[in-house]
């Protein structure tokens, strides 16, 4: 055909047509590319942890000490902990086993910070010695005469791990701010009270640091200390209660009544 009578209609359905497979193929082409690079599909949020509000002094340094010989095969722990926005501090004693039969002493010293510590003390006694599953708390009705003073004593059970009897105990001081708690436990039978007052006779003040009024505090708490029982001008175990320890684990367990 002379160029003259070719006309560009003739050339317009093959133009729309490779339009068409352009566009078609460019269409392949961005869908292939939005499934590649589009980004991953939303995770569920993690929920956070519940963290305690009390962090463990990784190498704590000892302010004070619970000397009782007798006991000296016993496992023995210190532990310092403090609150995260308060900036209390607990010091943390124990003495003996927490799991066995065999008799088991902590002693807790709690200066608070900025933080409330005002609980009632069988609710904080419960809630310190939550890991042994303390059952039937009672508060008793007369305190318990110390060298720190009358102390608040609250009698449970263990229902984790070994079946143990234990005596709570504690002490509030104003000024300094200062908490003297902790329990004495054993199987066989709830520890004597003048047993446990003995044990808390052994809890002596290393170091008070920038606290003078602890120091002070601990200082008539020797003046008032009765010696097991017996005021003796010497700082070792009086006959009474020399072997304290083994008396303890060395009673006899009360025979359980058949149903």
């Amino acid at each position: 055909m002379h160029p003259a009578l070719y006309s560009w209609r003739d050339d317009l359905p093959a133009h729309i047509v490779r339009l068409l497979s352009y566009v078609g193929a460019l269409a392949i082409l961005s869908m292939a590319a939005a499934q590649f690079f589009q980004s991953p599909p939303m995770k569920q949020s993690i929920p956070p942890i519940d963290r305690s509000d009390w962090i463990d002094v990784e190498r704590p340094f000892p302010a004070f000490a619970l000397a009782i010989p007798e006991a000296g095969d016993q496992p023995a722990r210190y532990a310092i902990r403090r609150h995260a926005e308060g900036g209390g501090r607990k010091d943390i004693l124990s003495l003996g086993n927490a799991d066995a039969p065999t008799p088991f002493l902590q002693v807790e010293i709690y200066r608070p910070g900025g933080e409330l510590a005002d609980a009632d003390p069988a609710a904080m006694l419960a809630d310190s010695a939550s890991a042994m599953g303390p059952v039937g708390m009672v508060l008793e009705d007369e305190p318990l005469a110390s060298k720190f003073g009358p102390l608040t004593l609250v009698s449970f059970t263990t229902s984790t791990g070994a079946d143990r009897q234990c005596l709570g105990f504690l002490r509030r001081f104003t000024d300094p701010r200062l908490q003297v708690s902790g329990w004495f436990c054993q199987s066989g039978g709830l520890v004597p009270r003048s047993m446990l007052a003995c044990a808390l006779d052994r809890l002596t003040l290393l170091a008070a640091g920038s606290e003078p009024k602890v120091g002070a505090l601990f200082a008539q708490a020797e003046l008032n200390r009765s010696f097991c029982g017996q005021r003796e001008p010497l700082l070792a175990a009086t006959p009474k209660y020399r072997v304290l320890w083994q008396a303890l684990a060395m009673q006899p367990e009360p025979r359980r009544q058949s149903r």
